[in-house]
């Protein structure tokens, strides 16, 4: 697996070793079980070249030491934006204006831009190295293919035999496939120069014919690496049927190093970031205030995603929760931290609020009906509706004649949503309204006075509570505010629940939870 003297990078691609039709998922079978661990780096840590380095991927790490690790990749930081859309602005990227304009001039700009960045990126991290060219003749070949399969499709769907529309969510997958390999191929090229035996894992199914399972492309591309000898560096996006972006939407990295995990048996899987799993969001409560929460459970992971907190997709969390796999948060930038790790069975010793979040800009969408009272099945009915449009439901309400529901959805889905619904029951009274949601989240809130006490700690800060969730659970407790008074609720609760607790504050981290 020794790369070539030319200087090309030893790559691993599924097509080399195909799957024989009784394969055994046993790809670690001549090793010890768990003797390894399998991480993930975030973009912004990868975009950071010298800390990922030094802090992660080698270190104070010699010989052995460097092995028995898996590495699975993110896009550099704001690739996946120019390549598909802007995650949070909805800017348009490559793939947005190929579906949108659907101009030849403007797909091949498009394109060009990206290949620019990547380009750009590749000469911050190699500088005038010889590797550098071959970063670069790896991204042209990536690009120019994908560019030159997208001008033949949109050229084969001018005849009207062909939809342009069957084939958007391929494009989708293809073009998303680009920033992992990207990154990957780099990352791989980068630790080779420096006497790692680095192994470039490409599974974004480049140019190969075949249809196979994500497990069967994990399994062929890793059962002919040696761990203990070889570091296997794996794109994040890996070609299944049905499409991990269509899935999974922006957290397909996040799922292939999950069923990675589960896969071989890790002891331990860890999420590389460029902040720590905080009690708050430092930007709101300040640094000094917040501290690294240090252990929980995969139950508040889920009540984290819910609230779209950006620690784990809830499909990655599921399948470390169901094989009992701990999984690591830690900060890319301190590496002597052990971070926040997760498992299955946690509680803490103490009842006690682990950590204050929430949603901004939440629809609380009320629903009266008088005659709701004694009818079975009315919000199923609601809900069926609701399953139109492109709306969540972040958590529901109700009582004998109402019931409201919190929606994550963007401002031009709401007025529709309104008007089916008032169209399907004529005689409710329906409104919609802007709000915030936060919650006290922690593996045991079983503490008497907890409510009681965030209560008062809202009221002192003359935040009006437009609504209170609990469940007998004594996981999360949900306060409804104001949308405007959404720091200010989560500064009053953080001081409250977690900075007058008597429990002694933990080493303060660098950042916390990113929104």
């Amino acid at each position: 697996m020794a790369g070539a003297s030319d200087g090309a990078l030893a790559v691993v691609n599924w097509s080399t070793h195909p799957a024989e039709k009784d394969y055994e998922v046993n790809l670690l079978r001549n090793r010890e079980p768990s003797a390894h661990t399998v991480e993930k780096i975030g973009g912004t840590s990868i975009s950071n070249t010298a800390a990922v380095l030094e802090n992660v991927l080698i270190g104070g790490r010699k010989g052995s030491a460097l092995y028995n690790r898996i590495f699975v990749v993110s896009a550099y930081s704001g690739m996946t934006d120019r390549l598909l859309e802007h995650k949070k602005t909805g800017k348009p990227g490559a793939y947005a204006r190929f579906a949108g304009a659907r101009s030849r001039s403007g797909l091949v700009e498009a394109i060009a831009e990206v290949h620019r960045e990547m380009r750009r990126i590749n000469a911050e991290v190699f500088g005038r190295s010889p590797e550098r060219r071959v970063a670069d003749d790896f991204v042209r070949d990536r690009i120019e293919g994908v560019c030159g399969c997208l001008l033949d499709l949109q050229r084969l769907c001018s005849y009207g035999h062909f939809r342009l529309e069957e084939h958007l969510n391929t494009v989708r997958e293809v073009l998303a496939a680009q920033g992992e390999a990207h990154s990957s191929h780099n990352t791989a090229l980068l630790l080779r120069t420096l006497g790692v035996e680095a192994i470039f894992v490409d599974m974004t199914g480049w140019r190969d014919e075949a249809e196979i399972s994500l497990d069967e492309r994990i399994e062929t591309a890793l059962s002919a690496i040696d761990l203990g000898k070889q570091l296997p560096i794996i794109t994040g996006y890996s070609r299944c049927p049905g499409g991990l972006v269509q899935f999974y939407g922006r957290g397909y990295t996040e799922f292939t190093f999950a069923r990675i995990a589960v896969l071989t048996g890790a002891k331990e899987a860890i999420i590389h970031k460029e902040y720590h799993l905080s009690t708050a969001d430092p930007k709101i409560v300040g640094i000094e205030r917040v501290r690294t929460i240090g252990h929980t459970n995969y139950d508040v992971a889920d009540q984290l995603s819910n609230l779209e907190v950006e620690a784990i997709h809830p499909a990655a969390a599921k399948e470390l929760r169901h094989a009992n796999i701990p999984l690591r948060f830690k900060n890319t930038f301190e590496p002597g931290d052990e971070g926040t790790v997760i498992t299955r069975d946690y509680v803490s010793d103490t009842p006690q609020a682990e950590i204050i979040t929430g949603l901004r800009g939440v629809y609380a969408l009320e629903f009266f009906e008088q005659d709701m009272v004694g009818v079975n099945g009315y919000d199923l009915e609601i809900l069926k509706k609701l399953k139109g449009y492109d709306v969540r439901v972040v958590t529901k309400a109700s009582n004998a004649n109402t019931i409201t529901y919190y929606l994550a959805a963007a401002p031009d889905v709401i007025a529709p949503v309104v008007q089916g619904l008032e169209e399907g029951f004529p005689t409710a009274d329906i409104i919609a309204k802007r709000v915030s949601i936060v919650s006290a989240i922690g593996s045991d809130l079983n503490l008497q006075r907890l409510t009681a006490t965030a209560v008062q700690a809202l009221t002192a800060a003359c935040i009006e509570i437009l609504g209170v969730h609990q469940l007998m659970r004594n996981v999360d407790i949900i306060f409804i505010v104001d949308e405007s008074r959404f720091d200010d609720a989560v500064r009053a609760l953080h001081r409250a629940l977690i900075e007058d607790s008597r429990l002694p504050l933990a080493a303060q981290p660098s950042s916390g939870v990113e929104r």
